[in-house]
């Protein structure tokens, strides 16, 4: 149970619910992480314009929901790395990839795995990474000014991490096939 309100589109502050309608438009429910980000308008607002930011990125949707998932196991965030492995199913990465992604293990394909070391080098040491970071990165195909594509992934999912570890958001009913807990905690 929330420590907070988790707003429908019927309780919702009247500047936060034509946004809770576009996401039950998406997902076809309102997530229980927007109706708590709902009391807030601004915060909700902020948390949906920079998905749609993630989503104008030059990286691909698989690549899109890697990001967002590594964060979410680094920050040890049991809500989106549920709601995220969904999305990388969607996305179309295959279940043991998606597995792997969630284990902290490695991907059989080196370029997305080089993307979830540095994305998780990167959250796990608060942005102060080694040169050699940025190195493995561009040496699996990216280009060194995608890295500022990543932190928006970063900033989204600090967001909503954090809204989530602070406000004990439940899972919703319909991300429990993706249930997840942290690796050793």
């Amino acid at each position: 149970m929330s420590k907070f309100t988790i707003h429908t589109i019927d309780s919702a502050p009247a500047d936060s619910k034509e946004l809770l309608e576009d996401a039950k438009d998406q997902f076809g429910f309102v997530p229980n992480l927007l109706g708590e980000l709902a009391a807030a308008p601004t915060a909700l607002r902020a948390y949906m314009t920079l998905n749609g930011f993630l989503e104008e990125t030059s990286f691909s949707p698989v690549e899109q929901q890697l990001i967002i998932t590594a964060v979410s196991v680094a920050n040890s965030c049991e809500y989106c790395v549920a709601a995220h492995s969904a999305g990388l199913k969607q996305a179309g990465l295959p279940d043991e990839e998606i597995d792997a992604v969630r284990e902290g293990r490695s991907l059989s394909d080196s370029k997305l795995e080089a993307l979830r070391q540095f994305v998780a080098r990167v959250v796990e040491n608060r942005g102060f990474i080694e040169e050699s970071d940025l190195q493995d990165f561009v040496d699996a195909g990216y280009s060194r000014d995608q890295f500022y594509e990543v932190l928006v992934g970063v900033a989204m999912k600090t967001l909503s991490n954090y809204t989530n570890h602070i406000a004990e958001t439940p899972l919703d009913e319909q991300l429990e096939p993706f249930a997840w807990e942290p690796v050793g905690v």
